[in-house]
């Protein structure tokens, strides 16, 4: 149910306003009725923060399957692709911050993860500290293109994200076969 109650926000989405979408909208949308809205969201705001985490955790499955950084990215890119919609309204939504935030602890945890199991050891303070300023980069430019209408092509974006990468984290990666 929360699955559909997702997808016909989504459908309301492609045709008002997130701040002009209500229950209701997404209730008729859905077609099941307000109790059966509330007996899974406390208000839309639930709904969106809910869609939002359900989005960002399956592009990082969709990342954790790939074999190399340029391939991960490309996955993660493709998938917020897909799902630009509800991005879009979510970047620009007064919660932004808590967004970028959520992305951000999301990626540094996915990258730390897998550069200390490829090595086998925990991260150093210095790439711990290069590798978020490299996420928060990271998390900012993805939200510029989907705000932007992701109108560069993301092997494109994903070429500049790896070029952007700190040199002594882009040597690590490379070190650990991720690059």
């Amino acid at each position: 149910m929360k699955e559909d109650l997702s997808d016909g926000l989504k459908r309301c989405l492609t045709k008002k306003k997130i701040s002009d979408i209500s229950v209701s909208d997404i209730c008729n949308e859905t077609g099941v009725s307000r109790q059966t809205f509330y007996r899974h969201f406390r208000d839309k705001e639930d709904l969106i923060n809910w869609s939002i985490d359900v989005i960002l955790e399956n592009s990082f499955k969709h990342m954790g399957k790939g074999v190399s950084l340029n391939d991960a990215l490309n996955r993660k890119l493709d998938y917020i692709k897909e799902e630009r919609v509800l991005f879009n309204k979510a970047f620009k939504m007064d919660n932004q911050n808590n967004m970028r935030e959520h992305d951000f602890e999301l990626i540094y945890t996915f990258y730390k993860n897998m550069i200390e199991s490829k090595n086998g050891e925990k991260i150093s303070d210095e790439m711990d500290f290069l590798l978020k300023m490299y996420c928060q980069g990271s998390v900012y430019m993805t939200a510029e293109w989907v705000l932007g209408g992701c109108k560069s092509e993301v092997s494109t974006v994903v070429d500049n994200l790896i070029a952007a990468m700190p040199y002594k984290l882009s040597l690590l990666f490379e070190e650990l076969n991720l690059i």
